[in-house]
């Protein structure tokens, strides 16, 4: 490889690193905004386990699941299962209801995590994804209320065609008919920008092709 495409591929490494670590400091400003707190984040603000203890007592601070805690009683399940996966992303037919591409309603959430991840759950359908590509296309988006990571639906697009083997013809072909309704209000550019790092690209590309284009 010469020097130019050394600097162009330091250049799209630390684009990368750099993207990847805006998106999680969004994530954890948005346990805060979910009104969730992280047992860290809880000895930030009160300064020891002790004045933590203190609080609980004193009903100003509420344990809501271990490890995460709330100012209030009462949280949405959504605001408590992003606050105990922060590094998790809602995906598949969680996105696929949120983004309107279809009418039926997930029977539990959809999230995808890195490998190795260990998320026990019953309302949760988890994946396992590669860590280069796992923040590859998320974005902030108000679920129920609350603000969790999400792929955007030009990643759905390529998840959608990718995962086509494993899904039910009939619901498959709801959200293709969707998407080539609102092609025209997508970002192309980000499909193509993402395409070649996804898995099975080859395959993702020549469906895109045949069925959405």
């Amino acid at each position: 490889m010469g020097e130019n495409g050394l600097v162009a591929l330091n250049f799209w490494r630390n684009s990368v690193y750099f993207y990847y670590n805006s998106v999680k400091i969004k994530i954890l400003q948005n346990l805060g905004k979910n009104m969730v707190l992280t047992f860290a984040k809880c000895i930030e603000m009160f300064g020891s386990k002790y004045m933590i203890k203190k609080a609980l007592a004193e009903g100003r601070l509420f344990r809501i699941a271990k490890g995460v805690y709330s100012e209030r009683e009462h949280v949405s399940e959504v605001s408590l299962i992003s606050a105990k996966y922060p590094g998790a992303v809602f995906t598949m037919n969680t996105a696929f209801y949120h983004y309107g591409l279809t009418d039926s309603v997930p029977e539990k959430y959809y999230l995808v995590a890195e490998r190795g991840a260990k998320i026990s759950d019953r309302s949760v359908a988890l994946k396992f994804e590669n860590s280069d590509i796992l923040l590859l296309g998320a974005v902030q988006e108000n679920l129920n209320g609350a603000m969790v990571t999400m792929y955007n639906r030009e990643r759905m697009l390529l998840e959608l065609i990718r995962n086509k083997s494993g899904m039910p013809f009939d619901y498959y072909k709801e959200i293709i008919l969707s998407y080539r309704k609102i092609i025209d209000n997508l970002d192309m550019q980000l499909v193509q920008d993402y395409l070649p790092q996804m898995p099975k690209s080859d395959m993702i590309r020549k469906v895109l092709e045949a069925e959405v284009l």
